[in-house]
């Protein structure tokens, strides 16, 4: 199941979001064919990729996170746009790290602690907005945890799960909280109590709880207000036949008249869904023209 809903606790001075990714994550190990670690990795990103796409104000509107580690997973990229239309994939899908010492998968190992952080925002302007931070854990929460307070300047706490069984993925979600600058003291204590002996989000998730029972018991508000209906992310790749065309022309003429030349035709592979286009030489020599 996916699902995705925003609430407002402390009479609009505490901002949540809450996410279910169950599904979207099981399809994204299906289409990759993800090791454990590699979906609980991939999966929280896609999980994060979900929620700050809730955020943006046009359905046109997309993000990209990209993730560059010192650990064996190597490169992470998921997008999303303003549709919650949802995508990603790892440089090594079939890597494998040992356990934490409390037996649940090391993702922290998988992606590394030393390296960056981006988020590319695509919402309308000249220039796409860019902003970074150094990983803190590799653990994926807390490293966006950090992005917002040194980037974006916001005091937000991210928590993210995926929980994986021998069948696949069992649950997978995340939420963010945010406080307004009014917020007290007392309410910030409060939230942070409650986040501190909340249980995780898979096992909230495992146990059925509703998006707004989530909510409540993160918060400790039980008067918090829904601010929308569920809405539905997805996974879904937008790659096409026209614009795998437009990459092929993209690399020049000279480039394309050697493929001709050589191969009489090519095969593009989309990172995100692996679907295939195959270009044959009568289709190259028309985008020569």
């Amino acid at each position: 199941m996916n699902k995705i809903q925003k609430f407002l606790a402390y009479n609009g001075r505490i901002n949540i979001t809450c996410i279910e990714t169950t599904d979207l994550v099981e399809k994204a190990r299906k289409v990759h064919d993800l090791s454990p670690v590699a979906t609980a990795t991939l999966g929280r990103c896609l999980t994060m990729g979900a929620l700050m796409g809730a955020s943006l104000k046009n359905e046109e509107d997309c993000l990209t996170l990209q993730i560059k580690g010192n650990g064996p997973i190597g490169n992470i990229i998921v997008t999303s746009d303003g549709k919650l239309r949802t995508r990603g994939y790892v440089t090594n899908p079939q890597v494998d790290v040992p356990l934490r010492e409390d037996g649940k998968l090391n993702v922290g190992k998988a992606v590394g602690n030393e390296g960056f952080l981006y988020v590319i925002k695509d919402i309308g302007l000249k220039e796409p907005y860019i902003g970074m931070s150094k990983l803190v854990s590799g653990e994926i929460a807390e490293d966006f945890t950090n992005y917002y307070y040194i980037s974006e300047q916001k005091n937000t706490a991210v928590a993210l799960g995926v929980l994986v069984n021998k069948d696949g993925v069992k649950k997978a979600g995340g939420f963010i909280v945010s406080s307004m600058p009014d917020a007290t003291e007392d309410e910030l204590f409060i939230l942070e109590n409650r986040m501190q002996e909340a249980k995780p989000i898979s096992q909230m998730l495992d146990e059925n709880m509703s998006l707004l029972e989530i909510a409540k018991d993160i918060t400790g508000d039980e008067n918090i207000k829904v601010l929308n209906e569920e809405k539905t992310p997805k996974y879904e790749c937008n790659c096409s036949s026209e614009k795998m065309q437009k990459a092929l022309i993209s690399i020049g003429k000279k480039e394309l008249k050697k493929i001709i030349e050589e191969d009489k035709k090519v095969e593009i592979v989309c990172h995100f869904c692996n679907q295939k286009y195959e270009f044959l030489e009568e289709n190259l020599l028309g985008m020569l023209e």
